[in-house]
């Protein structure tokens, strides 16, 4: 509808403006047609005076002129007014034309409409993904926060459990080395720890072959390092005023002394003895 209004009023003028100029034709073609030519006649009338006058002279009376018969004026058949021209098809197209254009006008607005429509709901999406990515990353961050946290106080308690295992187990160490301790002191001094010193000793003494170089002054100060059950596994002489044939004797004396006696009472056991070593005579 919109385009026949807009269509209706150029061609009212163009209509109006093909009147005005057939009008225009008609009146300058009625004024230059020929005018007729209609003959004059001459009236004279003869006044007379009682005086004679003088007949008036006799004027020829000269034929009047055979009225000119104008030619007919040939009859111009006015031309038919040009019929206007049927311009509905074209008026149709350019309507389906400008319906075209709008509707698609209308398509494209409906289009962007549904892109600005899809582009928000993706950008929403969009915001909704980041902050759900967000919020799982900071709760990952809580947990591993919360992980670390325990982490650190199970170390902590570990440390502690650990420490106070310690402590104990050094103070049940401390005890037994005290324990122990005592009771060495208390074997020291026991016969029991006489008897198995003398027992080693009167076996390593009946195994040494004293060489003649040895004087009656000749001691030997040896440590003798054993294991369980008396095996001897290591021999160093501290001291020895006696030469070398005398120190390889008291070596060799003592390997050949083990397995060294075993003592009665297994706190009597000692894995390292100093031994002192000297000739009888």
């Amino acid at each position: 509808m919109a385009h026949k209004t807009r269509y209706f009023v150029p061609v009212t003028l163009s209509v109006l403006l093909h009147a005005g100029l057939l009008a225009t034709m008609f009146v300058a073609f009625d004024w230059a047609r020929p005018a007729p030519i209609t003959p004059m006649a001459i009236h004279a009338t003869l006044v007379t005076e009682d005086k004679k006058v003088a007949p008036p002279p006799v004027v020829e009376k000269k034929p009047e002129p055979e009225p000119v018969v104008a030619e007919p004026e040939p009859v111009v058949e006015e031309p038919e007014p040009e019929p206007e021209p049927d311009n509905s098809e074209e008026l149709r197209r350019a309507a389906e034309e400008q319906k075209r254009i709008q509707d698609a006008l209308i398509e494209k607005e409906r289009l962007e409409k549904i892109r600005q429509q899809e582009e928000a709901e993706r950008k929403k999406k969009e915001r909704e993904e980041a902050q759900r990515k967000k919020d799982e990353e900071a709760r990952k961050e809580r947990e591993r926060e919360e992980a670390e946290r325990k982490r650190q106080e199970d170390i902590k308690r570990q440390r502690e459990e650990n420490e106070r295992k310690r402590r104990e187990l050094e103070a049940r160490e401390r005890a037994q080395e005290i324990e122990d301790e005592e009771r060495r002191l208390a074997a020291e001094s026991s016969p029991a720890m006489a008897a198995y010193q003398f027992a080693i000793s009167q076996k390593i003494r009946r195994n040494w072959a004293v060489p003649a170089s040895a004087g009656a002054d000749t001691v030997c100060i040896v440590n003798v390092r054993q294991i369980a059950g008396g095996e001897i596994v290591g021999v160093s002489i501290v001291s020895c005023n006696g030469d070398e044939a005398v120190r390889r004797s008291v070596e060799a004396a003592i390997y050949r002394s083990s397995p060294l006696p075993t003592p009665p009472n297994p706190d009597l056991f000692r894995p390292l003895l100093e031994l002192t070593l000297a000739p009888e005579h």
